[in-house]
């Protein structure tokens, strides 16, 4: 069994950010989505990476894409928590809820205290 995660991946040359996340949400999930807003941009230097996430209406029916063996779709207390592939991808769903229904916020960062989680030993 696999870990959970959103869908998420590299930029590609000549891409935007938002062209990356609609991509990699096809590419994963057969995902058309129309982005909202930026959500997080979280910030993880032991793996050279940062991270963002967007807030997304999602607009079709998603599927396993090629990329992945299976895709579910789950309301807030049927999130499988302790099978999350990274804590970015719960930080990103802990700062959806808790901007569901508002607008003109600005993005989250990396959560206080999660300083082990994100550093090199």
């Amino acid at each position: 069994m696999g870990f959970w995660t959103l869908p998420a991946g590299f930029m590609e040359l000549g891409e935007s950010v938002e062209e990356g996340a609609a991509r990699e949400a096809r590419e994963e999930a057969c995902a058309e989505l129309e982005l909202e807003t930026l959500l997080g941009l979280y910030s993880i230097p032991r793996i050279g990476q940062v991270q963002i996430f967007f807030r997304a209406r999602l607009i079709n029916d998603p599927a396993p894409g090629p990329e992945s063996l299976e895709v579910g779709l789950f309301g807030w207390d049927e999130i499988p928590w302790p099978e999350l592939a990274f804590p970015t991808v719960k930080w990103a769903l802990d700062h959806y809820r808790e901007t569901e229904g508002r607008d003109g916020f600005p993005p989250f960062g990396n959560p206080p205290g999660t300083e082990k989680l994100t550093r090199a030993s």
